[in-house]
């Protein structure tokens, strides 16, 4: 018996029992089969529950047990890790027929991802007092800033920010528009954060490398960059600076 067929087997729930699946006495077993495929499926079906809390609640647990039955099927895990299962999800909500109608789900989706990869990225140490104290006499807009492995970006047409709080600590209803979320971690658990206008294509500036100068060119004349560069100090964010 091939592993691929066993795989294929494991992850279908209407697929037959592969051959050779016996008992300790060589008869065969598929009622012991059927249990540990139930216990796979169950145990892919928690780990996207935790992975993605947002779109549990905002689908319902009946409705996102279901959907993972549907997902788990398509998309296999690649990793012995399970907590590292699902981030194909977001992708496969935008084409899954049953929540078409919920346009920002997939971007909620991302924002759930960026959460749980921030939480398992590596540590840095924050740029201390004195080194920004330096900066102030150097060119700012020649500087290139190194952000923390923990950062995540994540940018939608959707209320994503206000979709999350709403659902993660009664927050207020969300309105309708475009919102950037910048994930921080400054101590254990990574939190979103709503972006000022501008500042998503600032920070994506940052991220690919640019100067201060050239993120804030990017940005446009609706950036605040004192808000921005505040979220990024003090989420401890900064890890480095270059001129």
């Amino acid at each position: 018996m091939s592993q691929s067929l066993f795989a294929r087997a494991l992850l279908d729930p209407q697929a037959a029992i592969p051959p050779g699946i016996v008992d300790p006495e060589g008869r065969p077993a598929p009622k012991r089969f059927s249990v540990y495929r139930n216990n796979v499926a169950l145990s892919l079906t928690r780990a996207l529950e935790a992975a993605f809390p947002t779109v549990r609640k905002l689908v319902g647990e009946d409705f996102f047990a279901a959907m993972a039955g549907v997902f788990l099927r398509a998309n296999p895990p690649r990793s012995r890790m399970l907590m590292l299962y699902g981030d194909d999800l977001p992708a496969f909500l935008a084409s899954f027929p049953p929540v078409a109608h919920l346009g920002y789900l997939p971007d909620v989706a991302r924002l759930d991802q960026a959460m749980r990869e921030s939480y398992h990225a590596a540590d840095s140490s924050p740029l201390d007092q004195a080194d920004f104290e330096r900066l102030l006499g150097e060119d700012l807009a020649a500087l290139r800033l190194s952000l923390a492995p923990s950062l995540r970006l994540v940018r939608s047409r959707w209320p994503i920010v206000s979709i999350w709080a709403a659902h993660a600590n009664g927050g207020p209803a969300p309105k309708p528009g475009p919102e950037d979320a910048l994930v921080l971690r400054p101590d254990f658990d990574p939190l979103p954060q709503l972006l000022p206008a501008g500042g998503g294509a600032f920070v994506t500036g940052l991220l690919e490398g640019r100067t201060l100068g050239e993120a804030v060119d990017i940005a446009g004349p609706k950036l605040d960059l004192p808000a921005v560069l505040g979220l990024l100090i003090s989420g401890r964010a900064i890890s480095g600076v270059t001129a």
